[in-house]
């Protein structure tokens, strides 16, 4: 294949990869790295290697997993029970369900928050298990645009 086409394919995938970060149904970090395997498989893997797209590959599992992961440990660290875990996690599923993208951002909140409330946690103890959900959430986010934009610049650095 030729190499323009390429560069566009894999261009449009990474541009609505990172975008897929704010929006619940694109999977945002497994279309960045499907385009830049498509971008390194035809041009032989010349540019970049096979191994940079499998470390990419086990990286982008990695940022699924974070994008539940990250929530529940952004409330245990700020002293979450097990029902206040519990909840961020649920939070984050019905969130997404019901209300998109900002049922990313506030489910995990108030799932953590109703956890909580539900363990007789008191209010002030509550909310900064929510607020901690919220944190995890956050760094999640920041943990898939980072992976995305190295992976971009592996991609940018392998034109010249």
């Amino acid at each position: 294949m030729e190499a323009v086409p390429l560069i566009v394919i894999c261009s449009i995938l990474m541009l609505v990869g990172f975008f897929g970060v704010f929006l619940p149904v694109i999977p945002s970090v497994p279309l960045a790295w499907l385009g830049l395997t498509i971008y390194a498989a035809g041009t032989g893997f010349d540019r970049i290697s096979l191994v940079t797209v499998i470390v990419f590959a086990i990286l982008s599992l990695l940022a699924w997993a974070v994008d539940f992961i990250a929530p529940m440990l952004g409330a245990k660290k700020h002293k979450a029970s097990k029902l206040g875990i519990l909840g961020a996690l649920l939070g984050l599923v019905i969130g997404i369900l019901t209300l998109g993208f900002w049922g990313i951002i506030i489910g995990p909140f108030l799932g953590a928050l109703a956890g909580e409330l539900i363990a007789n946690k008191p209010t002030k103890q509550a909310l900064g298990s929510a607020f901690g959900a919220f944190l995890g959430l956050i760094a999640g986010a920041l943990f898939k645009i980072t992976l995305i934009l190295v992976m971009a610049g592996f991609f940018v650095v392998s034109l010249f």
